[in-house]
This record gives C-alpha cells, structure tokens and sequence, in this order.
C-alpha cells in the first residue's frame, strides 16, 4: 500500500474518537464490484501526488453482496459475473475442479483484487449519514467522520429488500421471507412454498424447491422468457434504455426486465415437470394462505418474495436526491453523475445496477469527479 494510502487508512479506534471530520478529497462508499472498479480507476488516473481516497465497506471480507448469497448459487447457475479491469477472474479462482460456490469464489477474487492493487479499503464500516456542509460532504459513520470533496456511492441494493405491502400481510400465520434471507430448499421439505416474483433469482429459487416440495407460483405479469442467445448487443440495448430512464429522472427499473429471462436446460426441466405454472397475483393474504380476486384460496406454509431490491441510498436522504417520481436525475457520459449535485455520482444506480455495466461506469465516474474537483 502506498504512503498516501496508508495516510488516509487510519486505525477504527483513532477514527471513533476523532473529534472532528478527517478531510480527504473522495470517499468511495461500498466495495463491490462498482466500488472496486471505481477505486481501481481512480488510482490510476495519474492524479495529483496530494489527492487522497478511500473506500469504505460494511460488509466483514471481500466480496460485495456475492458473501451473502445462497450456497446453491454456483458459477455455473449464477446470471454473470464479469471481470474487474486488470485482473482476469481467472486470475483469482480456479474453476476447473467441478463445481464453485459462487458465495466463496466471488469473494476470493475480490480480496485478491483489493490486494493486487493496494485499494485503500475500510471495513467493516458502515456509513450512517452523508450530509451538505458548504464545500464538502460530511460522511458520519461508525467510525468516524470524513468531510469529502466528492463521493462516488456504490452501495448495490443487497441492504434493501423490496416486499410489496398486500391486505391481510398482519393476519397470515405462516413464515415469510425474502430472497436475501434464502439458504436451502431443504428447509422446506414438507411445507407448501409460495414464490412471489418473475425474475431470474425467483426462478431459480423455485426451480430448486419444487425439486423436494410442493409450490405455487404467482408474479404480477407474465415472465418473459428469453429463447434467442443473449449477445453484448442485447446487454448493450437493455442497458441504454434504463440509463434513457434516468436520464429523465424517471425510477430506473431493472435491466434484467428489459432482457428477458435466459431459457437454460434447468428452466426446461423445471418447466417438463409443471413447476413452472405461473398463477396471477393474488389479492390478499389470509391466515392460512393466500385468496385470489375469483375467490380461490390456496393454502401456504411459506411465502418466498423473490420480488427484488431497490438502490440502498437511506444514507443520502438528506442530500433530497429524489424527485416527486421517486428518480434521480442524472447525468454525465454514463449517467452516474447526480444532476443537481455534481460532486456526487451513484455508480450502482440504475444502468449501473448490473454488472453488465458497472466496470465502464466506474471509471466514468473516476474521471469525471476528479475532473470537477480539479484534481487532474
């Protein structure tokens, strides 16, 4: 690590009882894949000798939400992951000894990454607050403060589960959980599953519990399922319409909505034996189950919401981001930038949010903040 790095990575304990902000030119909230690629960029910008960065994480080790995930979740199930420039994941992983966790792989390359590169990364921090103060950002976390000329903000969505609020949500007496809260399906041997949601993780969730219990399948509209080869051109057309989207301030979506959904030999198999019979959404939860509009019941030990995430920026609300729409507006050659606040960019939010376009607007947002803070 260098002599800059070191100067801007001080211990917890001196950060807890500094009385006052540590002034540091950008700080770079969150440490997965955009976040890396933000800090990867921004060390190697040829920036003046003086400047001064760190990334803060929340999570306990390398490896952004991928730590987190289900243990089923392999490289082979899972929906991409794409290499952080400079260094091959292949690099980091061998891959060639059968199956990997993804929940173990991901994290491996990700700290060899970090290391490689001498990233000046904190962690386990976890940023409470980011508030206006004249020419600078204060940055109140755990340990400590920090009064930031810039932020890039790449914390993901894995902190924000979305779950829909439904009548009857209070009354129904059975277990309730969200995809981020999902381990095996074993768990679920016996009971009847209920899968809310019509994406890829919902389906692979589903593919996996109805192999050992009974399930129902509901989302609100039709899944589209995808039989043609997703190429770069796809991934391309899917990303500038989210990023169209928040160009107009308008919520981003999802990029995966936009796609449509890969037909892989485990969604044929899952579709042969009849798991695969979407149900429209019901109307109400009741205490044994759920009720559709026609009056049918079906009765349900668990509720699975596989219905998403939405961007974790709690920490910013009191930088009032948001339009009445619930967007950001944004702008700058890959729409990280926040319109209304220039020294902030959201690398993560909207055509961001996949990987399919976080390495290429981490070093967008690297050039572009370093240039307004005149720091090239």
């Amino acid at each position: 690590m260098t002599d800059i790095q070191d100067a801007v990575a001080p211990t917890a304990e001196a950060e807890t009882h500094a009385r006052v902000a540590r002034k540091i030119d950008i700080v770079v909230i969150g440490a997965g894949q955009a976040g890396l690629s933000s800090a990867y960029h921004l060390s190697r910008l040829g920036l003046s000798p003086q400047m001064q960065y760190v990334v803060i994480d929340r999570s306990p080790q390398p490896g952004g939400a991928w730590q987190f995930r289900w243990p089923s979740l392999t490289l082979s199930t899972v929906n991409g992951i794409h290499d952080l420039p400079g260094m091959k994941f292949a690099e980091a992983v061998d891959t060639s000894k059968g199956e990997v966790h993804a929940a173990v792989a991901v994290p491996q390359y990700y700290g060899a990454y970090e290391k490689a590169f001498g990233l000046p990364v904190r962690r386990p921090v976890v940023v409470k607050v980011v508030c206006e103060r004249g020419e600078r950002f204060r940055v109140e976390t755990d340990a400590g403060v920090y009064a930031a000329r810039g932020i890039i903000n790449a914390t993901g969505t894995w902190e924000a589960p979305y779950i829909p609020s439904y009548p009857g949500a209070d009354l129904f007496k059975g277990r309730q959980l969200h995809t981020k809260d999902y381990q095996t399906a074993g768990e679920f041997a016996g009971q009847h599953v209920l899968i809310v949601g019509g994406g890829i993780s919902a389906i692979q969730l589903l593919d996996e519990i109805s192999q050992v219990t009974s399930t129902t399948w509901v989302t609100r509209e039709a899944p589209a399922f995808r039989d043609a080869p997703f190429t770069p051109e796809v991934g391309r057309a899917a990303v500038a319409m989210v990023e169209d989207r928040v160009r107009r301030g308008l919520p981003p979506g999802s990029v995966v909505s936009v796609t449509g959904i890969p037909v892989t030999p485990a969604i044929l198999a899952a579709r042969a034996r009849g798991a695969l019979d979407r149900q429209p959404m019901f109307a109400e939860l009741i205490e044994h189950g759920v009720r559709w509009p026609d009056g049918r019941e079906q009765d349900v030990d668990v509720i699975l919401w596989s219905t998403g995430f939405r961007s974790a920026l709690d920490h910013l609300a009191p930088l009032q981001l948001r339009n009445a729409d619930g967007g950001i507006l944004m702008t700058g050659r890959l729409a990280t930038q926040v319109a209304r606040d220039p020294r902030l960019h959201l690398v993560g939010y909207g055509p961001s949010a996949s990987t399919i376009g976080a390495n290429r607007a981490g070093g967008a947002a690297a050039r572009e903040l370093a240039e307004h803070l005149h720091l090239l």
